[in-house]
């Protein structure tokens, strides 16, 4: 999973961290609120970790503007007040958890497994929408000037594209939201090219605006040409 923790702590920050980085997740760090802001407008996440209290733009307000360009990712708050306003704001600007300062780092891990075990649940909505292309997801079928039926790795592949529309997505990030619990040892990262050619004909089919860019083993990106 692609974590992004924001906190103005600095020994605190890379306590997070190295310890995520060791338990194997990819890790992108910063220590304001605005930076927390600029890097969810650019970069695809599983989880925000996310503290109240930093400069430029508290955690609060961070997040508040994340949920407003419909960015879902799973969001957890640190707070160093235990009352239940503070909490309560928290999760009333869009956040989804909180931890309590001090918490254990054995709890925030455990928390980051049960959202890796929910990774490849459907995010949103049954009905996602980029320029011309609509996909429904229960129905696995993608409209523009006509319809076309895609299987469920397809699906799957083409939600987490328009969920996250315009940021570049990582062969590896694509491998792990598709195939997260295969667990067949012939399935590997070379299945994300196949996909995204698969994608890109049933796009080329329906007449659509939106296309993938991209080359094979890199960065993958959802764009409306």
């Amino acid at each position: 999973m692609k974590i992004l923790i924001a906190e103005d702590e600095v020994q605190m920050n890379r306590v997070l961290t190295t310890a995520l980085t060791h338990e194997g997740y990819e890790v992108d760090s910063v220590y304001d609120g605005q930076a927390a802001v600029d890097l969810a407008s650019h970069n695809a996440y599983d989880v925000m970790v996310m503290d109240i209290m930093m400069p430029i733009k508290t955690g609060v307000e961070a997040v508040q503007e994340i949920r407003r360009t419909g960015n879902q990712t799973h969001i957890i708050m640190l707070t160093a007040m235990a009352e239940v306003d503070d909490r309560v704001n928290g999760l009333d600007s869009g956040a989804d958890d909180y931890l309590t300062k001090p918490f254990s780092l054995k709890e925030l891990l455990a928390r980051l497994r049960s959202m890796a075990r929910r990774v490849d649940t459907t995010f949103t909505s049954k009905v996602l929408t980029v320029g011309s292309v609509t996909l429904k997801v229960g129905e696995q079928e993608l409209v523009s000037h006509n319809t076309i039926r895609l299987a469920g790795k397809e699906s799957k592949m083409l939600e987490f594209f328009m969920l996250n529309v315009g940021k570049k997505l990582s062969t590896k990030q694509l491998f792990n939201h598709v195939w997260a619990n295969e667990a067949d040892e012939d399935v590997d990262e070379g299945y994300v090219f196949i996909y995204v050619s698969y994608l890109r004909q049933k796009l080329k089919a329906i007449g659509a605006n939106v296309g993938i860019l991209g080359e094979e083993d890199g960065d993958y990106q959802l764009v409306e040409m």
